[in-house]
Parts: structure tokens; sequence; C-alpha cells
């Protein structure tokens, strides 16, 4: 069997984080964005905020497969800022994240090797803080059942759920109410049988479309 194929991970929210190195004030912003035009509004809100800083230096990653990245060392010498930053996203296989790091000059210079160490820094501890948002491939399965059964089955696919990496999707209620639940292809003719035993063969599951999906971790 083909191992399903992975996907770079993303953060749930914005976090701040703020350290001092030699006087000197790091300020680390990483925003989770949809795409390159979403990532450059925030770079470009957070230089309007922090107009009086040193530096604004950034860097992104989007895309699905985190197939875009760019990143700008805003006056600090060539490769100290924004390359080492993009590096930390990399390492943490992130994508549609940007992270701006604010620096405020405190007259101590670091050095190239300390820029280096001090942009990384930031953005790597900024992370630390972030809680992170898986992506996979799962495909829609949905079982439709009698309303009076509606219950059972629903109990039944939350149990389920998180014992095989799935995730429930939206009910709706009609005739009979229609149950969604998200579904790794290797894991799609387990839920089958395990339905088919909860209802004596009487309910078949239709196989509905494949998605990229995230589920917080």
């Amino acid at each position: 069997m083909t191992p399903p194929r992975t996907y770079p991970a993303t953060i749930a929210a914005p976090v701040e984080h703020e350290l001092i190195i030699k006087k000197s004030r790091f300020i680390a912003t990483v925003e989770p964005v949809t795409s390159v035009e979403d990532a450059d509004a925030v770079i470009a809100r957070l230089r309007k905020q922090w107009w009086d800083a040193r530096h604004n230096c950034s860097a992104m990653v989007t895309g699905l497969l985190g197939d875009q990245a760019r990143s700008s060392d805003d006056g600090e010498p060539s490769g100290t800022a924004g390359v080492p930053m993009l590096e930390v996203l990399r390492r943490r296989e992130l994508t549609d994240v940007v992270a701006v790091v604010t620096r405020y000059f405190g007259g101590v210079k670091l050095g190239a090797g300390g820029l280096v160490r001090a942009y990384s820094t930031a953005v790597s501890e900024a992370l630390d803080l972030a809680s992170l948002v898986h992506r996979q491939s799962l495909t829609q399965v949905t079982i439709d059942v009698a309303q009076a059964d509606a219950g059972r089955f629903d109990n039944l696919l939350r149990d389920w759920v998180p014992r095989h990496g799935a995730t429930l999707g939206e009910p709706r209620y009609a005739a009979l109410a229609t149950l969604e639940v998200w579904v790794p292809a290797q894991e799609i003719d387990r839920l089958a049988d395990d339905i088919a035993a909860a209802s004596a063969g009487s309910v078949v599951p239709v196989i509905g479309v494949e998605r990229v999906v995230d589920v917080p971790a």
C-alpha cells in the first residue's frame, strides 16, 4: 500500500514573542496566512505598527506544499536575518505562515553570527509558543440512517474518529440523518467493517471526495 502523502503543518493563531540581546529588542511575530498577498499585508501592518524600529525583517512560506518562500533582511547585512528566519520555518516543516522580527537597536553591534542567532532564535522561540495545525489528505464518507438511529451512530463515529486519524464533518438532517466523517484512505475499509457490524450490514457508507483537511494537533 502506498503510504499517505504528508503535508507541511501551519499554526493555529498569531504569536508574539520578545527577547533582549545585548540591549537590542527583538520582537518576533508569527502569523498564519492563506497566500503571499495575505503575508504581504501582515508585513505591511507590522511595519506600520513598529514604524520607529530600525529593522522589520521577514520570512514567509506559503502554498499547500510549502513551495513558495520569500525573505527580507530589511537593511541588516545580507543573509543575517531573513534567510535564517526562513530556515527555521523550513526546519519546522511549516507552510502558510509569515514571520516578522522587529529590531530596536540597542547600540551594541552583534556581528554576522550574532545576528543570525538572534533572528533565528526569535522565530524559533515564538514558534515554540504556537499551536500547530496538521494537514492530511482525507476522504469523505457519509452514512444515511433513520432519525431514531442517528444518536447511536453519531456516538459510534465520535468514538471511532480519534482512534483512526479521522475527523467528523457536519451532519445533515432531513427524512434521514446523513452523518459525515473524513477518513484517511487506509482506514476506509475499517470504517465500513465497523459500520456493517454495528448495523448488521444494513447501513452502507458512501465514499465521496478527497481533500486536504486541517487537523489541530
